[in-house]
């Protein structure tokens, strides 16, 4: 849905609870407790029939009765009342509801209670869940028998009784929320939604997620990728032990289960997805506390040999590396620990340490410029207690950490680390009581840093062959045409060709007694295989012949071939037989690339070792449509085979710019064809010299079918070569992410003035942070067009940044010194409105200089008008959009 109204979770005015009681054990009961418990300073009101007398509730008996404050209700009543009471709460201006009410289940009773919050714009909460809890509103809306104390973590469930196991767990380790969200069956809110008002929350430095499926995953990966650029999402996914096969005709479909398929797509979003609960308490631990911006290099101080082992061992696991302490660093260490210390890294200051020598390394080690974080390990002795250890490391510790370098405390054992919890937690340094679970915690901090690292990147751009997409389509609409939904091998390989990947040439014979002519033109020993819709992994029934000599001995294998499959599968239907020249398979590696087809996320990539045993081998890697090169050389770097590709011994290293071509081509075949639900190249044989598809599989849909790409691929049907009022001629496209440095350039081209108004900001450079943020956009969410010259520079800029809910977007134009009173401003302008009104956004607005003269005639020239406010140095121009 949209985010409208939902600022009422986090900050009501005042709360109804419909269906809030006294009568023992009820629900509206332990609803209207907790929410009078937990504090609320604004009204509470208790609708009920039957009088309802509650220290600091008001009652009345009907909704009617209710004050206009109240913009946020919780509904407690009986299923079949829900529909009825949400349309009175709308027409009492109620702006939200969480309706914990369960046994809504049927589509007719939610579809009712959706139309009945629509036309007053209710946004709903639930039905059947737990409620929420919001700690800096001292509101807990919710029947969960514990308390959520304030602090800088969203938790966002699927699961109510997850929500219970997180509060308990935060009530141990001290930490606080910035909200608690039960989202129950999300027939109307849900988690999508609810990222974006966490990610806008300044209140919220993390975002938990316990996943069990998503109703809109295009909304959902729009938000998280959105909220993980400024803070980290973190999710645990149900269903991991699902059974992940599933009947396919391609190996590509077998293979890419449904808990793997949601792992890449977190990836993609930048979610760090973590296997275990007690991963998500981590990682909420650590992320709470510490932006994710941490180098891998960890410094490691401690008073156990072993316990310094351990942690070096497992540290590569974890992301990281062990800093390299400096002379300077081991040189004033030598004058305040024993003659025995390590002299390296992890820094033991030996068993019998006091407290003073905690202090001082890890002093030492923080302030080491070759150290990124640090970790401080403490084993219980007799010789000083932990309490004693702790105090004086944070003593010892600067009040603002130098570079904000990660501290992360494990005392070992459950008493040890229970003893100074309080102490670590009001210095806001997460603790630990075991070794796995503070290098757990580093490297939730690492895989959060890369998230981010990863998303802010420049990529590389994509290169592929120019596409025949008429001619592509043209294949699927003749086998569909035919009654067919298994397009022939050799019209896989044409549809392949059509998109520059390189086949094997092949022929068709409908029957064996043709196979001899259809030799003609290709150079002996021959390939022969079977063509038939319900045998498609040929080798499995016998339907493969390779290294025949010649042209009748090929003829010959058919028959024999024919003879055998009718005798083994009766019920299967010969079509005919491909015939190709073999293939030298020496020094060449087998892949597996492919298209498969998720119910929830629609075309999934593959790639990973090919052959028959590809099931066996079970390697790949999954990837979202659509790619670039630096997205495609990770997911081939994430195989096993990608290390043979490397080269080894006397085997060269493959052409891995040949591999990454096909596996982009593949990625613009699933952009381009929605028609395609599956489809295999197996092997695609890659040396030195290349890449070549030795045999294809695809699947269509019966019926034409509509783009299912959860992540908008580059609008390029909005690319238009323009000519301005004044006739100048110019390019305009939207931005690519690898335009960093040609906009850097334009702004470097742009005046001072100009400059402030289009930042509105002293502003002398326009840095990368902004930069990344105008070309890594999310086409669903934003739209930045460039427009060139001739040359190919930029001359000027338009950018359009929608809300969630698409009702308004915010405008900014910028034009080039040199091309100013040049009509390019107009031009580009009426090239955005055109895009704004395809796309539906409801109304365009851009804030304005009162100074900028220039800007604000052309706005109005264009049918903006001013909208009043109280700011007389910036005005907002708005002009509603008329759909396309």
């Amino acid at each position: 849905m949209t985010i409208r109204n939902l600022g009422t979770l986090l900050h009501p005015r005042a709360i109804a609870v419909i269906g809030g009681s006294r009568r023992a054990g009820a629900l509206g009961t332990l609803v209207l407790d907790n929410i009078v418990a937990g504090g609320f300073a604004g009204p509470i009101v208790a609708v009920n029939p039957k009088r309802v007398d509650c220290d600091g509730v008001a009652w009345c008996s009907d909704i009617a009765g209710l004050p206009e404050t109240v913009d946020l209700a919780v509904v407690v009543t009986p299923a079949a009342t829900v529909p009825g009471i949400i349309a009175e709460l709308g027409a009492r201006g109620v702006k939200a509801a969480v309706v914990i009410s369960a046994a809504l289940q049927d589509e007719a009773a939610r579809q009712a209670m959706l139309d009945a919050a629509k036309p007053h714009l209710l946004r709903i909460v639930g039905p059947n869940c737990l409620g929420m809890l919001m700690p800096h509103a001292r509101l807990n809306a919710s029947f969960a028998p514990r308390r959520a104390t304030p602090g800088t973590l969203a938790f966002l469930s699927q699961s109510g009784a997850l929500v219970t196991a997180m509060l308990d767990w935060a009530a141990d380790k001290n930490v606080g929320f910035s909200g608690v969200v039960s989202v129950g069956d999300m027939v109307d809110v849900d988690l999508g939604d609810l990222i974006d008002v966490y990610a806008a929350d300044p209140k919220t430095e993390a975002i938990l997620l316990y996943v069990e499926g998503v109703t809109d995953p295009a909304k959902f990966l729009s938000a998280a990728r959105a909220a993980s650029r400024i803070k980290p999402v973190i999710a645990i996914k149900a269903g991991r032990s699902a059974a992940a096969g599933k009947a396919a005709m391609s190996h590509t479909g077998a293979l890419a289960g449904a808990y793997d398929v949601y792992a890449a797509a977190f990836e993609r979003a930048g979610i760090i997805l973590v296997e275990t609960l007690e991963g998500l308490f981590d990682a909420a631990q650590i992320l709470c506390r510490y932006r994710p911006t941490c180098g891998d290099r960890l410094a490691i101080v401690t008073n156990g040999g072993g316990a310094g082992v351990l942690a070096t061992d497992a540290l590569p696991a974890a992301g990281g590396s062990l800093a390299r302490l400096s002379e300077a660093t081991i040189t004033a260490l030598d004058r305040d620990l024993p003659q025995g210390w390590s002299r390296a890294n992890p820094i033991d200051v030996v068993g019998d340490a006091r407290p003073d020598r905690f202090a001082v390394a890890t002093r030492a080690a923080l302030d080491d410029p070759g150290t990124d974080a640090l970790l401080v390990v403490h084993c219980p002795t007799a010789v000083a207690t932990g309490v004693e250890i702790a105090t004086a490391v944070l003593a010892g510790l600067p009040p603002q950490r130098p570079n904000g370098k990660p501290v992360i405390a494990c005392w070992m054992g459950g008493q040890n680390a229970a003893s100074v919890r309080d102490l670590f937690t009001a210095a806001g340094i997460p603790l630990f009581d075991s070794l796995d679970d503070a290098l757990g915690a580093f490297r939730h901090l690492r895989r959060a840093t890369a998230a981010r690292q990863a998303l802010l990147r420049v990529p590389e751009g994509t290169t592929i062959a120019p596409a025949d997409r008429d001619g592509a389509r043209a294949i699927i609409a003749g086998a569909r045409s035919d009654g067919r939904t298994v397009l022939s091998a050799v019209e896989a390989k044409a549809l392949l060709q059509a998109y520059g990947i390189r086949t094997v040439p092949a022929r068709f014979a409908p029957n064996a007694d043709r196979v001899a002519r259809a030799c003609d033109g290709l150079a002996p020993p021959y390939a022969v295989k079977l063509v038939s819709p319900q045998l498609t992994h040929k080798s499995d029934v016998g339907g493969v012949a390779l290294d025949i000599a010649s042209p009748q001995e090929a003829a010959t294998a058919a028959a024999r071939m024919a003879v055998r499959i009718g005798r083994d599968h009766p019920a299967a239907t010969i079509s005919g037989f491909e015939i190709s020249a073999m293939v030298d398979r020496r020094d060449k590696h087998e892949l597996l690339i492919g298209i498969a087809d998720d119910a929830t996320f629609g075309p999934i990539l593959a790639i990973g070792a090919g052959g028959k045993a590809v099931e066996i081998l079970h390697d790949r890697a999954l990837g979202l449509p659509p790619l670039d090169e630096t997205l495609a050389r990770e997911m081939i770097a994430a195989t096993r085979i990608a290390r043979l590709l490397d080269g080894y011994r006397d085997v060269p290293a493959a052409d891995l710019t040949a591999v990454i071509a096909a596996l982009n081509a593949v990625s613009a075949i699933a952009v381009d064809l929605p028609d395609i639900l599956e489809l295999d190249i197996n092997p695609l044989l890659v040396d030195a010299t290349g890449a070549i598809a030795l045999d294809a599989r695809v699947r269509i849909s019966a019926e034409p079918a509509a783009s299912r790409l959860v992540i908008r691929p580059y609008p390029a049907a909005w690319v238009a070569d323009l000519v301005t009022r004044s006739g100048v001629a110019m390019h305009v496209r939207p931005v690519r992410p690898d335009d960093e440095a040609l906009l850097a350039d334009f702004f470097r081209r742009v005046s001072p003035e100009d400059l402030r108004f289009r930042f509105l900001t002293g502003l002398n450079e326009v840095g990368r942070d902004r930069l990344i943020a105008m070309t890594q956009i999310d086409y669903r969410r934003t739209m930045h067009f460039l427009a060139l010259a001739p040359d190919g520079a930029v001359i000027a800029s338009a950018m359009l940044a929608s809300d969630p809910d698409r009702a308004r977007s915010e405008l900014a134009i910028s034009v080039r010194a040199d091309c100013k009173k040049q009509g390019v401003s107009w031009s580009l302008l009426q090239h955005v409105l055109r895009y704004a009104a395809a796309e539906g956004i409801a109304s365009v607005e851009s804030i304005e200089s009162s100074d900028n003269h220039a800007a604000l005639a052309l706005e109005r020239e264009a049918g903006f008008e001013v909208v009043p406010g109280d700011d007389y140095q910036e005005l907002t121009v708005r002009r509603a959009i008329s759909a396309a």
